[in-house]
Parts: structure tokens; C-alpha cells; sequence
């Protein structure tokens, strides 16, 4: 789960991260409140949407730049006006863009130095790691590409935590002077600090700054967390923005399946996430192209496939769909069951495709078979995803 700048702010400041002052406005009505709450002079408006690029992002409206740098609060004022409720256009939005619901003031920042922050899990070695570098501000991707001696990694014991020489290594690399180190070395151990108690899955600062006052900064900020962890985390929760969202993956949530939706049209229902990769791979094998990736896990009832079904229809693009379920904990049966329910309750007009294997097989071909309904069978996972790559075609 992602949340807004201004959200990550307001929980950086709570584990004691130093960031700017700063304060969010849903409406324009909110505007001159939230600018009271900030010193007169130069003012920074940034667009809250979940998505990177902002700064060099066009408005639909052809107002350019979802980040603005103003000389007063009236200019910031005037400058929100021109975001709030627009569509922005960045790199990673895509063509459609995402529609601006918050903005967000903050005071201008005295910069020195633009460096990078961030912490997240390292899958490899399964331990947090810390990746830090002198390059901020840019692309991390391209440091690393461009300049990869420029970045530097620590990685943390998480039975032990964050020790302190390497808090140590990590000032002294970004070539600080001594009283910036001891300004980062603070933001750095609140970093971890909120980085592990709230279970997320990154935490990223670029830039993170240091001031001509020597202070360190969290210029920006950005936080994921781990979705299996957030019932740890009613209060994380709360901050959860729908709008952001697609509505399909929001309903599917409500009935604990894993979707995420893709450009194709062929609509997969699978349980388990390594076969929904492999079935999504063997769909583009045969050429075709996957509307999304749906796993209705390993114990789904009748409910949970009746509800994924109709979440797939809700998207316009997809013309057929294959089920390919392996019953190990998972009754065959169970999945026909709800297939046939599911096809009789939304009208189903689509070609279908199923291939089921494993527990109850035999029972659950034969519901199928009984149906009565126009549902082809597969064999194997090639056989289905030739068939339904065929029928859409």
C-alpha cells in the first residue's frame, strides 16, 4: 500500500525525520488555512498523486510542472488552483494520467547538497538494507546505471538492528561534515526505526538535503508498506486513498483476492501467484495477451470465485477468459461450483476456457460437464491457453 507525500511527512516527523513544514489541502476552500499554518515567503505547491516524475509532468489543462517553486503564498495559492482537480501527465502515469485530489504546500528549503535515501527489503539476502548516495534528486536508476561506484549499500541484521558503526560508514561516505553527521545520523536511525515498526516495505527520501545551516533534511518522501502486515496497522490503514486506486483491484481486496490489471483481453482466474505468472506467460506464448493477473488463493469459496468473475467483467477490454486451477488444498468441485454460479449469475456471453487438475478432479470436471452451460475444457495449461488464445482471436 502507498500513501501521499504529505502523509509520509506527517509520519516521518512522528519518528522524529526532520522535513519541512508543510501543510495538505483537499479544497480550494482549504487553501488559505493550510498557507496560514506556513511562514510568508518563497513556497513550494506539489501535486499528491501516486506516481513519480511530478516536477516535469504536463496538466491535461497544458499547465506544466506538478511541483512549483513560488515567490509568495499568493502566488502559491493562485498556482494550487491551476492543480487541484486537474489530470496530471508524468512518465510513470502513463497517457491517462491521475487526477489531482490534494495538494500540498510546504516552506522553501535553503539547499546545499541533494543526496539519496532509502531503505527496503533485500529479497537476496532477506535482511533490510539501507542504499544511500550522492546523487539526489535524479533518477536512481540512472546513478546506478551511469555512476553505480556512487552508491553505496549496508545491509542490516534484522535480529540485531541498526548498529551504530554503520550509521558511522554511512555519514562518512556521503562525505558530511560534522555537524551534518550528526543531523543524519538522527534521520538515518529514525528512518530504520519507522521503516521496521510500521512494516514497510520501502521508505525512500530524493533528495534528501543538507541546508546551508547545516541541518538534513527528508525533502520528499516516500512510503510502501507490506499489505500482509496491515492489520498490524489500523492507523496505516486510515490513510489508504482509494481514488488512487483501480477500482477493480479496490473490489477485489473486499474479497481477499490478489488483481492487478493488465492491458490485454484475456481474463485469468488462478489460485496461487506462481501459477498465475506461469499462466499469464503461457497466454503471451501462444500469443495472446493477459487482461490481469487474479489469484483467488489457495482455499477460495464459491463466493470468491462468483465475486471474481464479476470483477473481471467490469473491465471492458477483456473478450475471454481462462481458469486454470491446481487443487492441492483447493476441492476442484468447490472452483466448478462456483464457475457454473458465476457464469448463471452474470449471463456470461464470453468464451470461457477451464482446465482443472489435481484434488476432486473428477467431480469438478463433472460439474462442469453437467452445467449445461458453453464452457471449454482444457487438458493441460498449453491446451487451455491455445484454445482461449484462439476463441478471442
Amino acid at each position: 500500500m502507498n500513501i501521499h507525500e504529505y502523509q509520509a511527512k506527517a509520519l516521518f516527523e512522528k519518528f522524529g525525520i526532520a522535513v519541512p513544514k508543510g501543510a495538505a489541502a483537499k479544497f480550494p476552500e482549504e487553501f488559505d488555512t493550510a498557507l496560514s499554518q506556513l511562514p510568508e515567503g518563497t513556497t513550494v505547491v506539489k501535486s499528491q498523486i501516486h506516481a513519480g516524475g511530478r516536477g516535469k509532468g504536463t496538466f491535461k489543462s497544458g499547465f506544466k510542472g506538478g511541483v512549483k517553486l513560488c515567490k509568495s503564498k499568493a502566488e502559491a495559492k493562485e498556482v494550487a488552483g491551476k492543480m487541484l482537480g486537474e489530470t496530471l501527465v508524468t512518465v510513470q502515469t502513463g497517457p491517462a494520467g491521475r487526477k489531482v485530489q490534494t495538494v500540498y504546500f510546504t516552506t522553501a528549503s535553503s539547499i546545499k547538497k541533494e543526496y539519496y535515501l532509502a531503505i527496503l527489503l533485500d529479497r537476496a539476502t532477506s535482511r533490510p538494507v539501507i542504499v544511500a548516495s550522492t546523487e539526489g534528486g535524479v533518477e536512481i536508476e540512472k546513478v546506478a546505471h551511469e555512476t553505480p561506484e556512487k552508491i553505496f549499500k549496508v545491509f542490516i541484521d534484522p535480529a540485531y538492528g541498526l548498529a551504530d558503526y554503520q550509521v558511522r560508514e554511512l555519514v562518512f561516505k556521503l562525505g558530511l561534515n560534522a555537524a551534518e553527521q550528526k543531523a543524519a545520523s538522527k534521520l538515518i536511525r529514525g528512518l530504520y526505526t519507522l521503516f521496521w515498526e510500521t512494516d514497510a516495505s520501502m521508505v525512500e527520501i530524493n533528495p534528501l538535503i543538507t541546508t546551508t545551516t547545516d541541518g538534513v533534511e527528508a525533502l520528499d518522501a516516500k512510503v510502501s508498506f507490506d499489505d500482509n502486515s496491515l492489520y498490524r496497522h489500523p492507523e496505516i490503514v486510515a490513510l489508504r486513498d482509494l481514488n488512487e486506486e483501480d477500482p477493480k483491484e479496490v473490489e477485489a481486496s473486499k474479497h481477499a483476492l490478489s488483481y492487478i490489471a493488465l492491458d490485454g483481453n484475456i481474463a485469468c482466474l488462478v489460485n496461487g501467484a506462481g501459477l498465475a505468472m506461469s499462466t499469464m506467460d503461457i497466454i503471451k506464448h501462444f500469443g495472446g495477451n493477459p487482461a490481469n493477473f487474479l489469484d483467488v488463493g489457495g482455499g477460495a469459496s464459491r463466493e470468491q470465485v462468483v465475486a471474481a468473475f464479476k470483477i473481471i467483467l467490469t473491465d471492458p477490454k477483456v473478450k475471454g477468459i481462462l481458469v486454470n486451477i491446481f487443487g492441492g488444498i483447493m476441492d476442484c468441485n468447490i472452483i466448478a461450483n462456483g464457475i457454473v454460479d458465476a457464469v448463471k449469475e452474470v449471463g456470461l456471453k464470453l468464451p470461457l476456457v477451464v482446465r482443472l487438475e489435481g484434488n476432486n478432479v473428477v467431480a469438478g470436471k463433472e460439474t462442469l460437464a453437467k452445467s449445461g452451460l458453453t464452457i471449454t475444457s482444457g487438458d493441460s495449461m498449453a491446451d487451455a491457453a491455445q484454445k482461449i488464445v484462439k476463441l478471442v482471436a
